[in-house]
């Protein structure tokens, strides 16, 4: 254990010593049932360790080499070339389950389905029974949406934004879930290179200003969204004003949600603009 937390640490892993637990279980090679029994532990796949190591020491993010994230309580499938939802995101999901119950529910930009997936969940867990619908227009992206959100009843679609999403649900989605790309082109450069060098550019790069996908989703949303209805979006803190005059250009009253959090930093603290027809 400890020469692998060295080497996780002398690679820049500032939480060596929880990765390489999490490295050691993922590489664990189950006993049989009657050893486990007897107290025996699963014992550890060399190879399959020294694998996930080296992709980690290489800079993969933690959450692709494990092949799953940790989000909202539950743990998602994701893996090379898809976004890893953030801890801040989960405030968006807070956020939505606080409306009104919805019916239908479209999860746009979705990358793995955590985000809507989570949403699901907690309206279940409330008592509701929501229909989810789901969207990303990158494939390896779409492949995990649909192995999270398959097995909770929900649909996927690969494409983009509403380009994919059935006709039918024009003016009958109450809620509208898009966790867009917001960094500004420009400051692509400088994100942690497991962002920057890991993860799809679709999923990050916002347009100059950051909001070119969302122009485009809020422009769209009064057309989708049933009255009362409404659209949930994360943005950066400097871009709050430019995102609330783009939703009230629209027709949309704007609601701001921030994390109360007074420690709570870029990783954990999110922005999330709610968009409500009125």
């Amino acid at each position: 254990m400890e020469p692998l937390v060295a080497r996780l640490r002398a690679a820049g892993c500032v939480f060596a010593e929880d990765e390489a637990a999490l490295l050691l279980e993922a590489a664990a090679r189950p006993e049989p049932a009657a050893r486990r029994r007897g107290g025996g532990a699963d014992a550890v796949d060399g190879d399959r360790l020294e694998e996930l190591v080296a992709r980690r020491v290489a800079g993969e993010p933690l959450e692709h080499v494990l092949g799953r994230v940790e989000f909202a309580g539950r743990s998602w499938s994701v893996g090379r070339g898809v976004f890893v939802p953030r801890r801040r995101t989960e405030l968006m999901v807070g956020a939505a389950l606080a409306l009104p119950a919805p019916a239908t529910v479209l999860d746009l930009c979705c990358g793995c389905g955590a985000v809507g997936g989570a949403v699901l969940l907690g309206l279940r867990a409330a008592g509701a029974a929501p229909v989810l619908h789901a969207s990303d227009v990158e494939p390896a992206a779409v492949v995990h949406a649909r192995r999270n959100l398959g097995p909770l009843g929900a649909a996927v679609h690969e494409g983009d934004l509403l380009s994919v999403v059935p006709a039918m649900l024009r003016g009958r989605v109450d809620l509208l879930l898009c966790n867009a790309p917001y960094v500004p082109t420009g400051a692509i450069a400088t994100m942690p290179p497991e962002a920057r060098d890991h993860e799809p550019a679709v999923a990050l790069d916002g347009g100059a200003d950051g909001l070119d996908v969302l122009r485009r989703v809020v422009a769209a949303a009064p057309g989708w969204l049933a009255p009362g209805g409404s659209l949930l979006f994360e943005v950066g803190t400097g871009q709050v004003d430019g995102a609330t005059a783009l939703v009230e250009a629209h027709g949309l009253r704007a609601t701001v949600v921030t994390d109360d959090d007074p420690d709570a930093d870029d990783a954990t603290g999110g922005t999330v603009v709610v968009a409500t027809v009125t």
